[in-house]
């Protein structure tokens, strides 16, 4: 079971996000969230620090600049989603990845005081 920390810049780009109303409220996130070829196609035009910040986990010893590394998206490379922070923070309560889980409800409660 890898074991995961907070990405901090992960963390503040939802806040901005949440901020500028850059947000979907309702969505199917089995449908929306990236897949393998969307990520590639977002890498081939950006960053590994860009990549990293749709992520808000780091899987511990993994290999920086793959995508090993980053875990727990929240967003679609343009939006975040209520739907993703949900599965963020269901997944890591599921596997009990407590700071991961914390911090994905944190910005759950958020986004929801933002869009009420």
């Amino acid at each position: 079971m890898p074991t995961y920390s907070v990405n901090d810049l992960a963390v503040a780009r939802a806040k901005r996000l949440i901020e500028a109303r850059q947000y979907v409220l309702n969505s199917d996130w089995g449908d929306v969230q990236p897949r393998a070829a969307d990520e590639n196609i977002f890498l081939e035009s950006h960053s590994w620090d860009e990549y990293s910040e749709w992520h808000l986990g780091l899987t511990e010893g993994a290999t920086e600049e793959t995508k090993a590394r980053y875990g727990f998206g929240y967003g679609d490379f343009r939006r975040i989603h209520r739907t993703g922070l949900i599965a963020c923070h269901y997944r890591a309560a599921e596997w009990r990845h407590k700071d991961i889980e914390l911090v994905a409800h944190e910005l759950l409660q958020l986004l929801d005081k933002k869009s009420g």
